[in-house]
């Protein structure tokens, strides 16, 4: 058996103990496995007539291989944001000929028939995906076309759905529990209102679970737009309460205005997605200017996912790698790992597709003040959502 094993989306921590665990978990069935550069950019790259370009888009993943790199985190794969489903005419291979590839409605190149074929070339028996759901709904793509996946989920906003948990939230959410902490010293010290922006596109969870741990006055989600007004009154009464005169407002990257307003820039990736960031920004205007209270705005950005993986993080990447081996040796394939109710599980590899995992707002949030309210904790799993 020979396993191709890639990580795309955003990094986090977790990902290179994965990796590791699959190498081991592969080893002891006397199994290869290969890792592919820069997630689905590797086999996209890949050109089956040219030795060289195998060495630039692949690496080894034996046991010598992977033996020291669960101390760090990131991937030593490196990552990207490419969907071979769906590339961008200036961004295909200089090797491919447009021409013989479909065309999707929006212009872009569906790259599949490629991929499958260097896949094939390489020998590539399964594939092991390590991503969000952007990055496993193409691996859903290509089971449907008869390539066997065991997919792995990750993400810091612990988004992805079908599962409790995504490898990278525990780190993500102890992050910035750390550092929301820590900016309470300038807060206080200057008497100023904090805003602390944190990664989170549509789902509030990482936000929310973060201001509830480091007790925030207020956590703002995007699932529920901010009315500006309501929010200057109440972190200004929350200020005056404080006797150090401070207050700390913790904000999702993709938190909204009620006119509907998301900070965005930059072209949209492969997958429709234009990069988040700013809504910190913009709060921090629109609230000095109705308050008249100098503001600190911190984004915390990478910093939520640099650094080396927490234990549980190292704990559930191990688990998901090895119970993915274990499928596969079984000879199951076409599922996504997942922990659900506090049990490791399965489902198909398409269920992350199905649906959207949000936070569950009348059980975790109070819409009107901003705040997380856990008003339901009975048969809620271990990660809230």
């Amino acid at each position: 058996m020979r396993i191709g094993v890639l990580t795309g989306g955003g990094d986090v921590p977790g990902l290179n103990p994965c990796i590791k665990a699959i190498s081991r978990a592969a080893a002891e069935l006397d199994w290869e496995v290969v890792g592919f550069r820069r997630g689905w950019a590797g086999p996209l790259n890949i050109d089956p007539d040219t030795p060289d370009s195998k060495q630039r888009w692949l690496m080894p993943l034996g046991v010598a291989q992977t033996r020291t790199i669960d101390r760090t985190g990131g991937t030593v794969l490196h990552t990207s944001r490419t969907n071979p489903g769906k590339v961008q005419p200036q961004d295909m291979p200089a090797f491919l000929e447009r021409g013989n590839f479909p065309e999707n409605e929006d212009g872009t190149i569906d790259c599949t028939a490629h991929v499958e074929r260097v896949l094939d070339h390489l020998g590539i028996d399964a594939l092991l995906p390590i991503g969000g759901d952007d990055t496993l709904s193409y691996a859903a793509h290509l089971h449907r076309q008869g390539m066997k996946v065991l997919s792995i989920p990750k993400t810091m906003d612990n988004d992805v759905f079908g599962t409790d948990y995504c490898i990278g939230f525990s780190t993500a959410v102890s992050r910035s529990v750390e550092f929301i902490t820590a900016l309470r010293t300038p807060a206080g010290s200057h008497e100023r209102i904090a805003i602390i922006e944190l990664f989170g596109r549509n789902s509030g969870e990482t936000a929310l679970m973060s201001g509830f741990l480091a007790d925030a006055d207020r956590v703002v989600i995007p699932e529920c737009p901010v009315n500006i007004d309501n929010l200057a009154q109440q972190i200004t009464a929350d200020r005056a309460r404080n006797p150090s005169r401070y207050a700390i407002i913790v904000v999702s990257e993709g938190a909204m205005l009620e006119d509907g307003t998301v900070v965005e820039s930059g072209p949209a990736d492969a997958y429709g997605h234009r990069k988040l960031g700013g809504i910190g920004t913009l709060l921090s205007a629109e609230l000095k200017n109705r308050t008249g209270i100098n503001i600190i705005n911190q984004s915390l950005a990478y910093l939520m996912r640099a650094g080396a993986p927490d234990s549980l993080d190292r704990m559930v990447a191990s688990a998901y790698a090895t119970m993915a081996v274990q499928l596969l040796a079984d000879g199951v394939s076409g599922k996504m790992m997942a922990l659900q109710n506090g049990n490791y599980s399965f489902v198909d590899s398409d269920y992350c597709i199905k649906g959207e995992k949000r936070v569950d707002v009348p059980q975790l949030y109070d819409p009107h003040e901003y705040r997380p309210r856990i008003a339901q904790i009975h048969n809620k799993p271990m990660f809230l959502y």
